[in-house]
């Protein structure tokens, strides 16, 4: 995922008021700190295969003090520590890695190879920063326990796995979350940037990430010799005339106004170079931001589909068929404008006005939006973390080089200045929710 944000601070019109701001002196508690990111960065965990990790924050949060539950909705683990009479704030981290090697040339680099359910070896890195955010997570924790006469309420922390695929979230509210352990009146989340400058923290109201769905498309066609296709219907052709047809759901049939985007990722057909084949598979990812333009784009990709394959002289039965993998699919972030008013103003005067960033909406999707979808409608924001070394950041702007964006195998992030900047502005943010009037 990448993110870029606007030059100037955001100032928030009308004063917001709640607690003084938190002075936290991290001198302390960062080397314990920096030794728990190291070890997560070092012992990464693909997605559904978090128990390793779930057990190093679980262990964590018991000797805090928290009341903890491990294994909620796969390696989940949820902590509670009640302080008094006042709101239930739940802050959030994931924490799963990828499948990718890393190619960063760290000494601390992750060398982890595990064998994927294709039976293939691959590497494995948290090369979308969830190390960053389960280290600030337990970093924020650990404040908010020092400092608890400087709120009252319900704290709860959630470490969420499988964020990557998109089930982790699901899977923990399916659980209960809400339920069983207790129901949030604010959700709050930080995410690592890999193009804003460590030390700064970016954010915006509104639609903040989009909805995400996976669709997979099979073409049906009559097979047969390349050299003699008018005896075939060629579901190659099809798959081209659909590919083509496609891109004109966002461009002619929603409004200009909503962002939308239609892409084929993969196509896949045919054997043999003078073989017509019976079908055609293609792979696509929507996002938008508005649940309507989403329903309006499966909408518009079923009825696409089956018009060209009439025009092409298929029958029904011989449709293509649209498959939406309702199981990966995710909603829309969208940042809670009074809530997120408050937390900007919490992070700025914690760290400074002009280290807080106004930042644009992205394409890319993020399960922490399901929070925000529950019936009961919480409030919900997530903000950036800046993550990219300042000198690395301005030799990158001054030679317009592109940076290693999230999810590359050369992302490392500056977890110095970043994992201090990410505990104050959390504790912060929390402190403002838990007092906020």
């Amino acid at each position: 995922m990448k993110i870029t944000y606007l030059a100037a601070a955001f100032m928030i019109a009308s004063p917001l008021t709640y607690a003084k701001p938190l002075n936290l002196d991290l001198t302390k508690s960062m080397p314990a700190i920096e030794k728990f990111y190291l070890g997560l960065h070092q012992s990464p965990e693909l997605s559904y295969h978090e128990k390793e990790t779930g057990q190093k924050i679980a262990s964590r949060l018991t000797k805090l003090g928290f009341d903890v539950t491990d294994k909620v909705g796969g390696y989940g683990v949820v902590g509670i520590y009640k302080n008094g009479t006042g709101p239930t704030i739940m802050i959030r981290t994931d924490t799963d890695g990828l499948p990718i090697t890393e190619q960063t040339g760290k000494p601390y680099a992750s060398k982890v190879q595990v064998t994927n359910e294709h039976g293939n070896k691959v590497g494995v890195m948290h090369g979308c920063g969830h190390d960053i955010h389960m280290s600030s997570f337990i970093g924020t924790a650990e404040q908010l326990i020092a400092h608890k006469d400087k709120w009252q309420g319900t704290l709860m922390m959630v470490a969420q796995p499988a964020e990557e695929v998109g089930g982790g979230a699901k899977a923990m509210l399916s659980e209960g979350l809400f339920s069983k352990y207790a129901k949030p009146d604010h959700v709050i989340a930080l995410h690592v940037s890999a193009s804003v400058p460590a030390g700064k923290v970016s954010m915006k109201n509104e639609y903040t990430m989009a909805s995400v769905d996976s669709v997979d498309i099979t073409i049906k066609g009559k097979g047969g010799h390349g050299a003699y296709p008018h005896t075939t219907v060629d579901p190659v052709v099809i798959a081209a005339r659909t590919v083509l047809a496609l891109q004109t759901i966002t461009s002619r049939e929603l409004s200009p106004l909503e962002p939308s985007v239609v892409t084929v990722g993969s196509i896949h057909g045919g054997s043999k170079h003078n073989v017509i084949s019976d079908e055609v598979k293609l792979q696509l990812t929507l996002r938008s931001y508005n649940p309507e333009v989403r329903t309006a784009q499966i909408a518009a990709i079923k009825r696409i589909t089956a018009g060209i394959a009439q025009s092409a002289g298929l029958t029904k039965s011989h449709y293509p068929v649209v498959h939406v993998h309702e199981d990966e699919s995710i909603p829309s972030t969208y940042n809670n404008p009074q809530q997120t008013n408050i937390v900007r103003s919490a992070i700025a005067d914690a760290i400074g006005e002009t280290n807080v960033l106004e930042t644009k909406a992205v394409m890319a999707g993020e399960d922490f939006g399901l929070y925000g979808r529950t019936d009961e409608n919480i409030p919900i924001t997530l903000f950036w973390l800046g993550g990219v070394n300042q000198q690395q950041y301005t030799n990158a702007m001054k030679s317009n080089q592109t940076l290693p964006s999230l999810h590359s195998s050369k992302f490392a992030p500056d977890y110095k200045v970043a994992l201090p900047t990410g505990i104050k502005a959390m504790s912060n943010a929390a402190v403002a929710l838990f007092n906020k009037k």
